[in-house]
């Protein structure tokens, strides 16, 4: 395959192709923060440390390749030195056509992985499936590999249940009521105005199905009778409230909805895992970031644009690596127990959450139009940080040098 000239490709919030030098340099810039912050001392909001923590040393981080998940397995791997297993749906490269972003991004993973001794095992494919978790837990008897951590991590639109068959779509709607609000339409950066209709009962249902917590109980459950889950094994999966003012969209609507799911499922599976493992399930509620699926929320993205300009200027901008870094630090981490609110939940969105910082933001929120959307916003660095997903415009890097996008990415 002759080397090319790779040129973003953007309609909306969707980016068609990748850059695979630009994807790497963003593993390593996040190997880089992870390391730096793990240096660091616990936060003020820490769990309380304790002995009875255990190691690192293996770890299954099911949504690998992108955002949070990815942020997750470099952690295990690079921070803890663990051993880990990732599971994922990328694209490959086809001829002329580009790979998926988080193809490029295992990629290096798998690399650099390997330079260090630990190597990292990948499986492509749907992690919803009855066939993947066959294959996962197959290899990790024949490892001979116990778990220390799952890390669950899936953002998909569609889920096909693997007793039933049946095919779910998740919807982002507003419950009870028509959501009329400001938001900006990617595509010609504009100030808009959005209504959207409120969800029905079947809408309701098919996003807890996709986004709720059914399909991380059917991992537990699986690699628990597998008895692959090592002593004190804990699992982690990733949630979002947010300020009042995406309420409607989000922890109100039918996101919100499957997130009470998923809550509720972590309630199920720590008396599960406490039981037989002495181990804990945590849901851990997250900053608002730039990602794929962020990005295809309404209000969201001038959300986050309105919100990266305040914590920028005040110094508490956070990206995935910083923010998965500091969970495993302070909570989750060999010596941690996690510091929970009174829902049971570990929240590093504690600095999104400051009062000062909402206030502010809600000042932003009722000045911005379109004329002074990139004067009084940083819809800039989020159009930036979008690009810098799919590895373009990342500082560093030479767009108008040929590149090998031919990449492989083998199992490990």
């Amino acid at each position: 395959m002759p080397l090319q000239t790779v040129n973003a490709r953007i309609r909306g919030f969707l980016c068609l192709n990748a850059h695979p030098v630009g994807c790497a340099a963003n593993v390593r810039r996040q190997i880089d923060t992870v390391g730096r912050v793990l240096a660091a001392p616990a936060a003020s909001s820490a769990g309380a440390p304790t002995s009875g923590a255990p190691p690192l040393r293996s770890a299954l981080v099911i949504g690998s390749s992108t955002g949070y998940g990815l942020s997750s397995l470099i952690t295990a791997v690079f921070g803890y030195g663990a051993r880990a297993t990732s599971v994922c749906l990328e694209r490959p490269p086809h001829g002329d056509k580009t790979a998926s972003a988080g193809w490029y991004n295992l990629a290096e993973v798998h690399r650099l992985a390997r330079e260090a001794g630990r190597p990292v095992t990948t499986f492509n494919g749907d992690a919803y499936s009855r066939e993947i978790k066959d294959q996962v837990v197959a290899h990790l008897k024949a490892s001979g590999a116990r778990l220390d951590s799952v890390v669950y991590s899936l953002a998909s639109p569609k889920r096909t249940d693997p007793t039933t068959g049946v095919s779910w779509t998740s919807v982002l709607k507003p419950v009870g009521a028509p959501y009329r609000s400001q938001s900006i339409a990617l595509g010609s950066d504009q100030i808009t105005t959005v209504e959207l209709q409120p969800a029905t009962d079947a809408d309701i249902e098919a996003t807890r199905k996709v986004m709720g917590g059914e399909d991380w109980e059917l991992w537990i459950a699986a690699l628990l009778d597998a008895g692959v889950l090592a002593p004190g094994c804990r699992t982690v999966a990733y949630s979002y409230i947010g300020p009042e003012l995406t309420y409607p969209i989000y922890r109100s609507g039918t996101i919100g909805r499957a997130k009470e799911h998923l809550e509720a499922t972590a309630r199920a599976l720590d008396a599960r895992l406490r039981e037989g493992l002495s181990g804990g399930a945590y849901v851990s509620v997250n900053k608002a970031l730039t990602t794929q699926a962020s990005s295809a929320i309404p209000v969201v993205p001038l959300y986050i644009s309105i919100l990266y300009k305040i914590m920028k200027a005040k110094g508490t901008h956070e990206g995935t690596a910083e923010q998965i870094a500091r969970l495993f630090r302070d909570h989750l981490g060999p010596g941690r127990t996690p510091r929970l609110d009174g829902e049971g939940r570990i929240r590093v969105d504690d600095l999104e959450m400051e009062p000062a910082t909402q206030h502010e933001v809600a000042a932003l929120w009722n000045q911005v139009t379109t004329e002074n959307l990139f004067a009084i916003t940083d819809y800039a660095g989020f159009k930036q940080e979008f690009r810098a997903l799919f590895g373009f415009e990342v500082p560093g890097i030479d767009y108008a040098q040929s590149v090998e996008t031919d990449v492989a990415l083998d199992r490990g």
